[in-house]
């Protein structure tokens, strides 16, 4: 991983645009005179899902069950978990969720029921993903990961031919190599890369908290329910592995579908450290929408079907996106920008099992645009 401002971007005629866009989201805001974050339809969204996980788990807790009826209620509190990190966590990190700081603070650390840390998803999602959207070695988002290629210009391995089948095995997993493995794996390699760039109590300081956290998850989520509830060891176990499988296959498909997807661009910069685009165009090169009209969509991921705006305008928060969406897209249209969008969620998910599949060709050229 390079270190953080190694790349810039350079300005094209096209600067002019996103002053442009700006200009009229602030003007449909100030016009409608409502504010850019979260509003009542969203509290009452993270009520709902935070419910979701927390009712099934005191049922399990306090109530005798039968097998399948405990993977049941794990199983929910999988698709919970989930949708608490695309439509909560997420709007809450990127200071979106509420005006009040100290509420965003405490939505944000709901992160840490799937078992992460906060202050290295900031680093990772906020500043690296955000800042570098699909440049190599920079988006720890499309770096290889074990057996999976994300990237035209990383290496190709012979087995990366079949990564587009046993994918699905690697997104189940992925919450789960988070609460045990990822954070620390990331704390140390942002260290090593001075990403932290902060006095060595100030480090030890996140690590501590790391520990202390994933300490208290696993008391709460395995401890608790075995040792001092007395649940049976074997069901318990597997019903946390069924909660983690399903929340990760969701979470990491989803946030795929939006710059792993054919017609999305992968940019290197030049020698000298540069992209050849105005920062803002290189978001819309690098990121799709897809399922923009499913309401039901919409509300479950978040808003992370509204790819394009969130790039555009992290610090607004996903309940307006929709509305908003028309006004991005009709000013891309006058700047001849590109506006990249599957119309399904099928149709998003096929194409970035395609794009997976060509990955793994020996044959496959992407332009560098």
């Amino acid at each position: 991983m390079s270190e953080i401002g190694s790349v810039k971007w350079k300005k094209k005629d096209l600067e002019h645009f996103f002053p442009t866009l700006k200009k009229r989201i602030d003007g449909y805001f100030s016009g409608n005179k409502i504010k850019k974050q979260g509003n009542s339809k969203l509290y009452i969204k993270a009520f709902i899902l935070l419910a979701m996980y927390t009712a099934p788990f005191c049922i399990l807790l306090t109530v005798t069950l039968p097998v399948y009826a405990q993977l049941l209620l794990w199983s929910l509190m999988g698709f919970a978990l989930a949708g608490i990190g695309m439509s909560v966590m997420h709007d809450a990190n990127h200071g979106a969720f509420s005006k009040n700081k100290t509420l965003n603070y405490f939505m944000g650390h709901t992160l840490n029921l799937l078992g992460g840390s906060v202050c290295n998803w900031k680093m990772q999602h906020n500043v690296l993903h955000h800042t570098y959207t699909n440049v190599v070695n920079m988006d720890e988002d499309i770096d290889d990961k074990l057996l999976m290629r994300f990237c035209p210009h990383s290496e190709r391995k012979a087995y990366h031919r079949f990564q587009f089948i046993y994918v699905v095995f690697f997104y189940s997993i992925l919450t789960l190599y988070w609460v045990t493995l990822k954070d620390f794996v990331q704390f140390f390699q942002y260290r090593k890369h001075k990403t932290f760039c902060e006095e060595k109590k100030s480090n030890w300081r996140k690590i501590l908290q790391i520990v202390s956290m994933k300490g208290i998850y696993f008391f709460t989520a395995l401890y608790l329910p075995i040792a001092i509830v007395g649940l049976p060891t074997g069901t318990t176990i597997l019903g946390f592995l069924v909660m983690h499988a399903i929340a990760g296959f969701i979470l990491a498909l989803i946030f795929q579908l939006a710059h792993t997807v054919e017609g999305t661009s992968h940019p290197l910069p030049n020698e000298q450290g540069i992209i050849e685009n105005d920062w803002a165009i290189h978001q819309l090169q690098t990121t799709s929408n897809f399922s923009r009209k499913s309401k039901l969509v919409s509300w479950y991921v978040g808003g992370l079907n509204f790819q394009v705006e969130h790039h555009l305008f992290p610090y607004i928060s996903h309940i307006h996106y929709p509305q908003i969406a028309e006004i991005v897209k009709q000013t891309a249209t006058e700047f001849g920008v590109p506006y990249l969008e599957n119309r399904t969620l099928a149709g998003a998910v096929n194409s970035h099992f395609s794009f997976l599949y060509q990955l793994g060709k020996p044959d496959l050229l992407i332009p560098n645009s």
